[in-house]
């Protein structure tokens, strides 16, 4: 990392011109991934990045430059051009940045994985092989891997700040693959945090992810063609939440609503949801896969309140776009890489346990479908408006969960199904995904407790 000296210098520079607020961001990564297809480990990879961003701020606009040469005369390089573009002046004021802190560290690792042998590793993606492999003989095939990262950054910027934060983050992955004649089915489980190896014990261990996913994919061959048409949804907890954080999450990001570009701009302090919705977006939760001990702006991490019964009480804001609102950040700012000017970004969004019993959600359902599991789908921030495929997906019918159905979509708006939710269970889960958005692909969680939708567009292919 650049001394406090060095930065001075680069800064002071960077305010010879018309801008009114500069920023370094420096990082430093090692990543390793090792993956295995049945009892063969098909790779090891390991890689280091390293490079700085810098930007300026001129009022509401800001220029942005990276390079992954760390000596002076290239950051220097860098910020001249940066000046050309928002426009130089001969003098500025001479920063002085204020003695370097480290981020409070609110996940700290037991078992670093980057100090653990291959062996341990490899016999922890193969016990979740053997997990899915010994869940019934029409699994054929099953393949896993465990990724690692170590992530060091250090942020300076016009205002004093200088600041360093440690970031460790493990994820393991495995995928069964289940056949009947010649129907071919597979599904996945990814358990991951910002914790070491200590985190696949107990509920997280290999081999229960493997049954996980071989469990799904044995379910999957026996399913039938799901139901299209409107009707009543049952959306179970854990990765249930990635409908909130698409159709919802992605339009209270200042990203969008600065640029009133949400469907939700303009609208805090309105109701937006039933009552029965409370939503957070927590990056302070220690050890969960969205968490940061500061943002990328090098702001503390918050726990913002989205949704209060009901009401939007808040925005995920960062810097720049916290000045076209006039409203502070809310330690929102994220980027994948230096390679990325950061924005405004979720971390840990999820919505509140309710006080509704997951069990009477189906009694008054004369038929309707219960999502246990969603998969993947598209959304239009501007809209909210959203298609989302259902992993695992059954039949209610007079109250009763019945048959598994397959090629189910959900099929609607952020605003119309945060409306339509009429009961919230008490089982709130998190699961772990990446998102991705004009900032690059960060950790998140998403999350919630099983929730009812009293009417919702399904798009199946029983008409088929």
């Amino acid at each position: 990392m650049l001394s406090k000296k060095q930065l001075e210098s680069l800064l002071t520079l960077a305010m010879k011109s018309k801008a009114d607020f500069a920023e370094i961001f420096e990082e430093e990564t090692k990543s390793e991934s090792i993956s295995m297809v049945n009892d063969d480990v098909e790779d090891i990879n390991r890689t280091i990045r390293a490079g700085a961003g810098i930007r300026l701020y001129k009022g509401n606009s800001s220029v942005y430059g990276y390079t992954n040469e760390m000596d002076e005369k290239s950051l220097e390089e860098i910020i001249n051009d940066l000046r050309d573009a928002i426009g130089k002046e001969e003098d500025g004021p001479v920063i002085v940045l204020n003695e370097k802190t480290m981020a409070e560290n609110i996940s700290p690792v037991e078992i670093d994985p980057f100090e653990s042998e291959d062996e341990v590793k490899i016999g922890m993606i193969s016990e979740a092989i053997k997990g899915a492999r010994d869940a019934g003989e029409k699994i054929f095939k099953a393949t896993a891997g465990l990724s690692s990262i170590h992530q060091e950054v250090q942020v300076a910027n016009t205002e004093g700040l200088l600041k360093g934060d440690v970031r460790k983050r493990s994820r393991l992955r495995v995928t069964a693959f289940a056949k009947e004649g010649t129907n071919v089915q597979s599904s996945g489980s990814a358990p991951g945090a910002s914790q070491g190896l200590e985190y696949f014990v107990g509920e997280h261990a290999p081999y229960k992810a493997g049954q996980e996913a071989a469990r799904v994919a044995q379910v999957l061959l026996r399913a039938k063609k799901a139901p299209s048409g409107v009707m009543p949804v049952i959306i179970d907890n854990g990765f249930g939440g990635v409908i909130f954080h698409e159709s919802c999450g992605h339009s209270l990001e200042a990203t969008a609503v600065a640029k009133n570009m949400s469907v939700f701009a303009n609208k805090k302090g309105e109701m937006i949801a039933s009552e029965k919705v409370t939503a957070y977006d927590d990056g302070t939760m220690p050890g969960q896969w969205g968490s940061q001990n500061m943002d990328d702006e090098g702001n503390p991490q918050q726990k913002r309140i989205l949704i209060k019964d009901g009401v939007l009480t808040q925005y995920m804001v960062d810097r720049l776009n916290g000045r076209r609102m006039d409203t502070p950040s809310s330690g929102s700012g994220r980027r994948e890489s230096y390679k990325f000017e950061p924005t405004s970004r979720m971390s840990n969004t999820f919505i509140a346990p309710g006080t509704d019993k997951k069990e009477d959600m189906f009694k008054d359902i004369k038929f309707g479908l219960y999502c246990k599991s969603m998969g993947g789908g598209s959304v239009n921030p501007n809209t909210g408006e959203f298609n989302f495929g259902v992993n695992e997906g059954y039949l209610i019918e007079d109250g009763k969960v019945t048959d598994p159905v397959i090629g189910a979509m959900l099929i609607g708006s952020g605003a119309e199904i945060l409306k339509n939710i009429d009961m919230v269970s008490d089982n709130l889960e998190l699961a772990q995904g990446m998102c991705g958005s004009v900032s690059g692909s960060v950790p998140t969680n998403v999350g919630q407790p099983a929730i009812r939708v009293k009417s919702i567009t399904v798009g199946g292919t029983d008409h088929e």
